[in-house]
């Protein structure tokens, strides 16, 4: 279960990156403006933008994902498959963010979701 929170805290900095990454690869900032004060905020496509909703989205999920990794730690309970689970939806969720699929990234998040929901009911 360790590895599973290790790789989370991966995925949420890849999450945080990545936006970053896409502007400065399709030329709309340069490395001086990433690392400046950033006050004027540049034009940003819609890659970008869906990169930063996905990175948001993950920011809503990820701290009930790691209290109930540690729980299950401390409890002993066997919540791998789970979590493994939501690691895994949650890669193919970005993906399908990125690549503006709707409806499959709807049903991913929900599997994700579910994955959660069974992290959780053997706490009990």
């Amino acid at each position: 279960m360790i590895d599973m929170i290790l790789l989370s805290l991966v995925l949420l900095l890849v999450h945080l990156l990545l936006p970053s990454v896409i502007a400065l690869a399709g030329g709309h900032v340069s490395v001086a403006y990433l690392f400046s004060s950033r006050d004027e905020a540049p034009d940003t496509t819609a890659l970008v933008q869906r990169a930063q909703r996905a990175c948001g989205n993950l920011l809503e999920t990820l701290p009930a994902f790691l209290v109930l990794a540690v729980l299950s730690l401390m409890q002993g309970s066997e919540a791998l498959v789970f979590a493994q689970g939501w690691l895994v939806l949650r890669v193919l969720y970005l993906a399908f963010y990125l690549a503006g699929t709707a409806y499959v990234r709807s049903f991913v998040w929900v599997g994700a979701l579910g994955c959660l929901i069974g992290m959780a009911l053997p706490l009990f």
